[in-house]
């Protein structure tokens, strides 16, 4: 039995993985990961000592000692474990990745799916080279479908993830522009992502490809096996489970499709924005192939309430708040602010701040974002961070350096009756707001 067989039968005995020395329960394995910050082979004793069943460790100190299984990469050990592990399963492995609304499709996806199968999806954000073998190793055994979010800041990660993960179906959302400064401009972000798309094709994967999506159905040439769907004026039937029509926007998102009789059921969600069509038209388009009833879908959307700072409409007091802080990139900031545009308000407020991990595009990024939201009937426009700065003094729109400044300032200035828009990248911190809308 070689190395990593025999840790699989460690594992198969004790199925729970921690990375963290301060999360330890009875009988898990521990990885003793590096860090910038730390190294997890300093804990490899303590966690033992903590009831932890084996510590996988690589500091060649540790060779021989109980407890501790000595690998020369931990890391690579957690992946290699991750890929032996999903190998035990003949299921179909869903992969999603795209520039936004790779959670929310997940999110959406994956209540669709566990409505009617026993699935396993990705907990949280954990979406990169650690995030995605703590997620497959997280899979049990009677697992029937899973769904894996898969994220990248430069190109090679979606192809090093793939080769991990194996997935047998894949789902661009779209291509924008996020994480620039690592993928070196668009180019570079559509070349990333289709690496899933480039996978699928050398293994006979299947592809949904939304096709009112700019740019993929030129990225996904080659591949064989292609899943098209995407909004229609009307239901004719014709595509079948491909076809999902839009029949509302506001206040939320309405739309239809057929079922299994041609018969066109409606689905009144809780989401807003047109950017969000996309995102319900992946979850019932792939609910529909994989033949989940067409009512536990309706249900399932219908009553999916987003979280976690994304698209979520909060009502404080006499206000009502868009949250949309989790990230921000020039694609999202603008879906955003012209979606906040629509919305039917006699007093609306939009807060906007830095968009980060643009490289050197981002003072023309900031100064298009700053100007498209001039040219909307705000009644107060209000920028924040430094990299808004310049631009924000050019076009004479109040500017906050920091978060802390524009706190102070609402304080003082009290909104009242008012839609607000809160979107910035996740550093900016604009859910802190919250306290004092």
């Amino acid at each position: 039995m070689d190395a990593l067989e025999s840790l699989y039968q460690h594992y198969l005995k004790f199925p729970q993985v921690s990375t963290d020395s301060r999360k330890i329960t009875p009988g898990c394995m521990f990885f003793a990961l590096k860090g910038d910050q730390f190294d997890g082979n300093t804990f490899a004793l303590e966690v033992l000592k903590k009831g932890a069943s084996l510590a996988i460790a690589d500091d060649p100190s540790l060779k021989n000692t109980a407890g501790i299984f000595w690998v020369e990469n931990v890391l690579q050990t957690l992946q290699d474990l991750a890929r032996h592990h999903r190998r035990q399963f003949h299921i179909p492995v869903i992969a999603i990745t795209g520039s936004n609304g790779k959670t929310t499709t997940k999110e959406l996806l994956s209540g669709v799916l566990a409505s009617h199968y026993k699935a396993h999806f990705t907990a949280g954000n954990l979406n990169n080279h650690i995030g995605v073998p703590l997620t497959l190793l997280a899979m049990p055994l009677d697992t029937e479908v899973a769904v894996i979010e898969m994220g990248a800041n430069r190109k090679g990660d979606i192809r090093e993830l793939c080769a991990i993960a194996e997935p047998s179906h894949g789902v661009i959302t779209n291509i924008g522009k996020a994480h620039l400064e690592g993928f070196g401009g668009i180019e570079g972000v559509k070349l990333g992502k289709a690496e899933l798309y480039r996978f699928l094709e050398t293994h006979e994967g299947v592809v949904f490809l939304n096709k009112e999506e700019p740019f993929l159905q030129e990225l996904a040439r080659g591949v064989k096996r292609i899943i098209a769907y995407g909004r229609v004026e009307a239901l004719t039937g014709l595509l079948g489970i491909l076809e999902i029509q839009l029949l509302a926007e506001q206040p939320f998102l309405e739309v239809a499709f057929l079922n299994s009789a041609q018969e066109p059921i409606t689905v009144h969600s809780q989401l807003i924005g047109r950017y969000n069509f996309g995102n319900l038209a992946t979850a019932i388009a792939l609910g529909k192939y994989f033949k989940v009833p067409s009512e536990k879908i309706k249900q399932f959307i219908e009553a999916y309430s987003p979280s976690n700072l994304r698209s979520q409409l909060i009502r404080k007091g006499s206000n009502t708040v868009v949250m949309d802080a989790y990230n921000a990139n020039p694609t999202s900031m603008r879906n955003a602010i012209e979606t906040f545009a629509q919305l039917p308000a006699d007093q609306k407020v939009a807060i906007l701040g830095d968009m980060l991990e643009l490289g050197e595009v981002a003072a023309s990024e900031h100064e298009e974002i700053a100007t498209l939201a001039m040219q909307h009937d705000f009644q107060q426009l209000m920028l924040v961070g430094p990299l808004f700065e310049k631009v924000a003094a050019t076009l004479s729109i109040r500017h906050f350096s920091d978060l802390e400044s524009l706190v102070a300032w609402v304080k003082i200035h009290p909104f009242s009756h008012t839609h607000i828009l809160l979107k910035a990248s996740r550093k900016i911190g604009l859910e802190r707001l919250l306290e004092v809308i």
